[in-house]
């Protein structure tokens, strides 16, 4: 395809798209909208023979890095414990006190209908389709993780942008190292799921799953 072509499809998805969403006067559900363009992305990946499809799971490289993943997870989520415990003490596990059972729904379904659809959008496609546009690796992390940071807009808080820029940098490095999306969302699920957790959850949702915890609430 050529440059122009990537450009503009580049500009659509990863800048139009949110920008659009972040204005738009109606308030809609952000899942949906995650899924239909991930199937584009899929779509477009399956439709390339030089794809190489193992990338979309590939369990296997998961084992080899867990030593790498869980001590980096261990050392970032006391981190961020602490920080929420001294600047925002009230927020501390405010999911799982006042929703456990919304909580836990969270902790089954993020990982399957969030974080699997968007490592496929900003890991898999991106890599695969704007290696022309952002060439070497480090370029490629970076732009990965800036348009995914900019994806966070939707939320309207900066520290979702600034936290899922530091994530997406981890995350597209991942990656890159091992061409696996099971291993790449194994590590972004984790993050996930203990923002969600220790307090900073609220910064993370709307649209479908805020409608979801609002009638559990209920």
């Amino acid at each position: 395809m050529r440059r122009p072509v990537l450009l503009l499809e580049f500009v659509l998805l990863f800048v139009a798209l949110p920008l659009g969403y972040r204005f738009s006067p109606w308030h809609l559900p952000a899942l949906p909208l995650l899924w239909l363009v991930a199937g584009y992305a899929l779509w477009r990946l399956l439709a390339g023979p030089e794809f190489n499809r193992v990338r979309l799971w590939n369990p296997k490289a998961l084992r080899g890095r867990l030593l790498a993943i869980l001590p980096l997870f261990g050392v970032s989520a006391l981190a961020l414990w602490l920080g929420v415990r001294h600047y925002a003490p009230a927020l501390e596990w405010n999911m799982v006190r006042e929703s456990p059972a919304f909580w836990a729904l969270v902790m089954v379904v993020y990982p399957v209908l969030s974080v699997y659809p968007q490592g496929l959008l900003y890991r898999a496609f991106f890599f695969e389709r704007y290696e022309r546009l952002f060439p070497g690796k480090w370029l490629m992390i970076v732009a990965s993780a800036a348009a995914f940071a900019f994806l966070h807009i939707i939320f309207r808080n900066n520290l979702a942008i600034a936290l899922t820029f530091a994530g997406g940098l981890l995350f597209a490095a991942r990656y890159a190292e091992t061409g696996s999306l099971a291993t790449s969302s194994f590590e972004h699920a984790l993050y996930g799921c203990w923002l969600f957790t220790v307090g900073l959850g609220q910064y993370f949702y709307s649209g479908t799953i805020a409608s979801v915890g609002s009638a559990i609430r209920r």
